[in-house]
């Protein structure tokens, strides 16, 4: 059986998890990584993505807009921008965010941020197309 971790994710509104996870995927700026109980301790900064923490009992997706991951060898904490659990969010959120992002995008001439922006609209798509068919 593996080992867990205390994992929490923390916007700027509350905390929005705090559990024992076993295993956390992360979309990390220079590639996606998976972090487990004893991971080496890192931190990374977070591009648009979901994340993917699964419990003993459950698994999460996260969406998260940008961040910073911290890894310790008993702990994870993401501290994000933006973030909300895909399957609790309420689907007008969503929708709010991909307008204000769809702006941002329109609004910037830098092309790492129409990069990130791209990304980020791209997931919300993802969870409003899964939303609209449950």
């Amino acid at each position: 059986m593996a080992g867990t971790f205390k994992f929490e994710l923390v916007s700027p509104e509350r905390v929005l998890m705090s559990v024992d996870a076993e295993q956390v995927e992360l979309p990390g700026a220079e590639g996606d990584f998976t972090v487990l109980a004893g991971h080496a301790p890192v931190i990374s900064s977070l591009r648009p993505g979901t994340i993917h923490a699964r419990t003993k009992d459950t698994k999460k997706a996260i969406f998260v807009k940008s961040g910073f991951a911290e890894v310790t060898g008993s702990t994870l904490t993401v501290l994000a921008e933006k973030a909300f659990i895909s399957d609790e969010v309420d689907v007008r959120q969503i929708e709010e965010e991909l307008k204000a992002t769809e702006a941002a995008l329109n609004a910037t001439k830098d092309d790492e941020a129409r990069r990130h922006l791209g990304l980020a609209i791209e997931q919300m798509k993802a969870i409003l197309a899964a939303r609209h068919k449950v």
